[in-house]
């Protein structure tokens, strides 16, 4: 990784900190004057301009070399820290042949010609993505050694792309990029299809050490997030949304408002219809010269809501109708064997019930977009993960056709799916529109925890029967809970296949009759995908249940874990007792579901944690596994207890297999940030409804895990592989919170079914 030099003294000159100026942003008088950190020796910093056209070629959208020699590679993915620029222009520079130090990159903006822009569900590199990217690079360098070998009277076969150049070594003759750009550009562009791609071998930055090249823009405090966008002549807007789903304006008096200095404009915003999908909730805008004074504005509006049907809707009776739904048989999803005959012919029968309340994204950047409509069109400025989503719902609030619209993309101070879901950016468009000027909403704290959408509540219910000799011969799985599809469409009652594929319909299960079932369930806050999705709710009730059933058969936990998953093999359909297996869309033949990958995971976590010692070395440990987004990751946790006597995660070992991996520098830091992730859902996660309203407002009452509860240490192990690329931004925050309760359980003797942990007292 590229050293940033950064004198100390000036590091702590720009926090506040150096002698004699103490408070942030105040620097001595003899301070000297700031310098501008030098740029990358290598891959230069990303920036937001347009690719360029200069007359050299540009293959596709995503490459442009220049005659000057300088490459430029468009990141169509958004950067929220899980490094995607510094990943994904690599690689295709990489099958280039390019030098890194010539290589410019640009963030794509919301395009079609992209193609799939979104950056959620893992997918900015796994499935077909990898193989699509690595084609790119390769037509360029396609048409480049044919221009060379066509002004050399040779074979193409014989030339080959390296160091930014195209090389003949039997005539030890060589050319640069630049120079055949223009030649190359004349040349009837390759079939992508068909393009062939570099052996495995040839790619000589895959998998190894890549430099961040956002990091120094970051920690110098130059990066361009959402709410640093400034355009001359904007204006701030924050809204007063109706607290309840549904709700609408029922009186409203801005005259309090408009007499705040800065105050410009109140506007009242239209109502949305189900099903919301991406339409904004509507409510009051105060649009103001600053965010303060907007803030301002909106504290004193007098308005009242008409709160609409979901106002009965109270998490602690809901909670109850879940339980209540898979205490009772629900729709079959899953069959094998006849789980009816089975379960009352069992010696044992052990039986247990989890529940998980809604969630938050709760990204440290709000939402946040500017927004400039004119009469030819409008520019968004957002912090998008689907900038072709904004850049769709936009033009339809506008009545515009979307070639009129431009979304730019800034970096994301955080997402986990929230920044998917362009309603903000929507709000932005209507009100520049209404006020004729650009105009930046602005979500504070309150408004993202209380307005936005949330992940799904749950229960669970599952029951095992054992022979008499402890072997497990039965398994019913039952689960009910709001479905993502409500927030698109109305009369859903049930989970989708994919929904119901993160964990309940695609996990091996070593036992002669399963039967999974999933229970009715109806939504009254807006759904959405976050961070590993279902598969958080899924991973904790059937990890945790194993480490159950481990002791009620008075086995290892970790031996238990690998007989219920079984022998080495890869799933069938016919096996797990579906018709299909969503597979997060990927195909089996190449993307098998692998018990050999599920134990390798296991065996190599345990190992790095020395999980056959815990007793010898008084620890307790809990241990996990789960695939999600075609990756494998198992988790052990360590407990201890604190001073208090409340329960403290000490250590984790984190082991993923995520197949072909491009940058394992970022893999490593997103796998243990999801260790961070889950631990907060774990102890802390909970957004509870009264009233139809979110009860909580800040993060004082929506706790995130904080320095003082962080492990010691988090070890993580990628697993060297070839096998086709999975995803890495989510499968690792499944398995973290099962494998803490399991701990807990090993040090307590208290099982924990009902998240967060912080409800029960144990931190």
């Amino acid at each position: 990784m590229r050293e940033i030099l950064v004198p100390r003294r000036s590091f702590l000159v720009s926090l506040g900190l150096a002698t004699g100026a103490f408070a942030v942003g105040i620097r001595p008088a003899n301070a000297k004057p700031k310098t501008k950190p030098p740029e990358p020796k290598s891959w230069r910093r990303p920036t937001f301009e347009q690719m360029p056209n200069d007359g050299g070629v540009t293959p596709n959208a995503f490459v442009h070399i220049a005659t000057g020699g300088l490459v430029t590679i468009a990141c169509a993915r958004s950067e929220m820290g899980q490094g995607v620029r510094s990943s994904l222009p690599a690689l295709v520079a990489d099958e280039l042949g390019a030098d890194p130090s010539r290589v410019a990159i640009v963030q794509a903006d919301g395009d079609e010609a992209y193609g799939n822009q979104d950056t959620d569900g893992s997918s900015s590199v796994r499935g077909d993505a990898y193989e699509e990217l690595r084609r790119l690079g390769a037509t360029a360098r396609v048409m480049l050694i044919e221009a060379a070998a066509k002004r050399w009277n040779v074979a193409p076969a014989q030339c080959e792309a390296r160091d930014h150049q195209i090389v003949h070594a039997k005539s030890k003759r060589q050319v640069g990029f630049g120079d055949l750009a223009a030649d190359a550009a004349k040349l009837a562009l390759p079939k992508i299809a068909d393009v062939p791609l570099r052996p495995t071998s040839e790619l000589r930055r895959v998998g190894k050490a890549l430099p961040h090249v956002d990091a120094p823009d970051i920690v110098t405090g130059r990066a361009t997030y959402g709410a640093d966008v400034r355009l001359p002549g904007m204006l701030t807007a924050v809204i007063a949304r109706p607290p309840v789903v549904g709700g609408k304006i029922g009186k409203l008096d801005g005259a309090r408002a408009l007499q705040v200095p800065g105050v410009r404009r109140v506007i009242d915003l239209p109502a949305p219809t189900a099903p919301y999908a991406f339409q904004p909730l509507g409510g009051v805008a105060v649009v103001a010269d600053t965010t303060w004074a907007a803030m301002r504005g909106r504290a004193v509006l007098d308005v009242t809501w008409e709160p609409g049907a979901n106002v009965t809707y109270d998490s602690t009776t809901y909670r109850e109708s879940l339980l209540a739904s898979v205490r009772a048989p629900g729709k079959n999803v899953r069959d094998v064997g006849d789980v009816d005959a089975a379960l009352p012919k069992a010696s044992t029968r052990v039986v247990a019930e989890y529940t998980v309340p809604h969630l938050a994204h709760a990204p440290m950047e709000p939402p946040v977009s500017v927004a400039h409509v004119t009469d030819d069109g409008c520019e968004i400025w957002s912090p998008t993960q689907s900038p072709q989503d904004a850049r769709e719902n936009v033009a339809k609030a506008l009545s515009l056709d979307a070639s009129k619209v431009r979304v730019r993309v800034t970096l994301l101070g955080g997402a986990f799916g929230r920044k998917a879901k362009p309603d903000y950016d929507v709000e932005a468009a209507l009100i520049s529109k209404a006020v004729r000027a650009p105009v930046r909403v602005q979500w504070t704290r309150t408004d993202d925890l209380q307005h936005g959408y949330f992940h799904t509540t749950s229960a669970q219910r599952l029951e095992a029967g054992l022979d008499a000799t402890g072997k497990v011969v039965a398994w019913l799985h039952r689960t009910s809970f709001p479905s993502i599809s409500s927030t698109f469409a109305l009369g859903v009652t049930h989970a989708s296949d994919g929904e119901l594929g993160q964990g309940v319909l695609d996990l091996p299960l070593a036992i002669p009759n399963v039967r999974a079932e999933n229970g009715e369930a109806i939504a009254h806050v807006r759904i959405g995908w976050l961070r590993s999705v279902c598969n958080l709710h899924h991973a904790f009730a059937l990890c945790s249940f194993i480490d159950e059933l481990a002791h009620a058969r008075g086995k290892d936990p970790r031996d238990n874990l690998l007989e219920i998953l079984g022998a080495d093999r890869h799933v069938t359909p016919e096996e797990l007792g579906v018709k299909k297996v969503p597979n997060y869309g990927a195909k089996l033949d190449r993307y098998p579901i692998d018990v050999a990958r599920y134990r390798h995971c296991v065996e190599r976590v345990t190992d790095l944690a020395r999980w056959a010692d815990r007793a010898k070395d008084g620890r307790s440990l809990g241990l996990a596994v789960h695939h999600s987004f075609l990756t494998y990751v198992a988790v052990v946790a360590s407990v201890v207890k604190d001073v208090r006597g409340k329960v403290h995660v000490d250590e984790a070992w984190v082991v993923a297999d995520a197949g072909t991996v491009v940058n394992p520098d970022r893999v490593s830091a997103m796998m243990e940030g999801a260790v961070i992730f889950g631990m907060s859902l774990a102890l802390h996660g909970s957004i509870t409804m009264k009233n139809g309203a979110v009860e909580q407002t800040n993060f004082h009452d929506y706790r995130m895990a904080r320095m003082p509860e962080a492990p010691r240490a988090i070890h993580v192990e990628i697993v060297p592989s070839d096998a086709p690329p999975g995803g890495v931004g989510e499968p690792g925050a499944p398995p973290v919170a099962p494998a803490i309760a399991n701990a807990v359980f090993a040090l307590t003797g208290t099982r924990v079914r009902d998240l967060p942990m912080a409800k029960w007292g144990l931190v």
